[in-house]
């Protein structure tokens, strides 16, 4: 059951733990625990932080795809 919870999450979020962790060679779960402690701690804050590192990456992503298929014609 735990499994199942832990791979929708990490399906459908925006994969900004797993883009930091790859960019600073840290450990994906201690950015995860690090969001949801500061969350704690700074009443929400880091979650606003998060979800607009998330629009930013998507947005990102969303550039990368469009290039490449302009270049493919």
């Amino acid at each position: 059951m735990i499994q199942r919870i832990l791979t929708f999450f990490e399906r459908y979020s925006f994969g900004v733990c797993t883009y930091l962790g790859e960019r600073f060679h840290v450990s994906i779960s201690k950015i995860r625990l690090f969001f949801i402690y500061s969350s704690f701690l700074a009443v929400g804050f880091p979650l606003i932080v998060y979800l607009f590192a998330g629009i930013v990456l998507d947005f990102r992503n969303y550039i990368k795809r469009t290039r490449t298929r302009v270049s493919d014609l």
